[in-house]
């Protein structure tokens, strides 16, 4: 028998907010969005057979919403990456460690990762990242200091490191 998977819905400063997470961890979580239903769909298909759950997620939704009101928030969630590949799965877990109000580039992960000239590659695996603001992507730019992209679109990205203090970027 399949675990149940659980979702909220619940809004921020920003705009609501979907989550979505597996009895292994969160799965998945939106970028504001105008409405609750919005935020739902933007959660995708899984999200469908999932069952409203506000009391297994009411801690990072007050940490979300601390995010939101500009407050730095520790996001140390236990994540269900389990669909994802185990480059992006290390991609990831490298951007997570870049600090609230700072930035790296794609070039800084890749290093890490051992793998210098795998920049282009860890760009297409924060594209692909289903966990924004968890896993801090929107912290990532291109080497000369500009947005790079971002799934979310180049005005949220600003935005959030905005929200971050994090000014002037090109």
């Amino acid at each position: 028998m399949t675990q149940k998977l659980r979702y909220i819905t619940f809004e921020t400063a920003a705009g609501w907010i979907g989550a979505l997470s597996s009895a292994n961890g969160l799965l998945s979580i939106t970028l504001p969005r105008r409405s609750a239903p919005q935020a739902l769909r933007s959660l995708g298909k899984r999200a469908h057979d999932a069952i409203l759950a506000p009391e297994i997620f009411h801690d990072l939704a007050a940490r979300l919403q601390t995010y939101f009101s500009r407050q730095q928030v520790d996001f140390s969630d236990i994540l269900d990456l389990s669909s994802a590949t185990t480059f992006q799965q290390r991609v990831w877990k490298v951007t997570r460690l870049i600090p609230y109000g700072k930035t790296q580039t794609y070039g800084w992960i890749a290093q890490q990762l051992g793998n210098p000239a795998a920049s282009r590659a860890v760009g297409q695996a924060l594209g692909a990242n289903p966990l924004p603001i968890i896993i801090p992507c929107h912290r990532v730019l291109a080497s000369n200091g500009r947005l790079g992209g971002f799934s979310g679109g180049l005005k949220t990205k600003k935005q959030l490191l905005k929200l971050e203090g994090i000014d002037g970027i090109k």
